[in-house]
């Protein structure tokens, strides 16, 4: 019994940490760029590309933590969903993946944009 009840805390413990930044579908702030419902402004990364494919994983993916997609949520209108190499689920805007920056401290802030000429707020 004690064994079943461990495995069941460590998976609700892992599901929880997965889905630190998982989020419902963005949406377009009064500054005309996407927000997640927190209002932290969300980036897209040039390398990336239209074809829904993320290239940031491992440490990019730390500073540039992917915007996964709530268990349930479906997409609508030019929003879709890339699967990642470890099998989340990421919301991309018109085919390009959507990510947070670490590097922005509070809600409204957009520090990452223009980042290595490569990251940009999505308008």
């Amino acid at each position: 019994m004690n064994v079943l009840r461990s495995t069941t805390t460590l998976l609700v413990w892992s599901m929880l940490a997965a889905s630190a930044f998982a989020g419902s579908m963005p949406m377009r702030n009064t500054k005309g760029f996407l927000i997640d419902p927190a209002g932290r402004t969300l980036y897209s990364y040039d390398p990336d590309g239209t074809a829904g494919v993320s290239r940031c994983e491992g440490p990019c993916a730390a500073v540039w933590p992917p915007y996964v997609v709530d268990p349930g949520t479906q997409p609508a209108g030019d929003y879709g969903v890339a699967l990642r190499a470890g099998g989340a689920r990421q919301w991309v805007y018109r085919g390009r993946p959507l990510y947070l920056f670490a590097g922005d401290a509070k809600p409204g802030d957009h520090d990452g944009d223009g980042v290595n000429g490569t990251w940009h707020m999505v308008h």
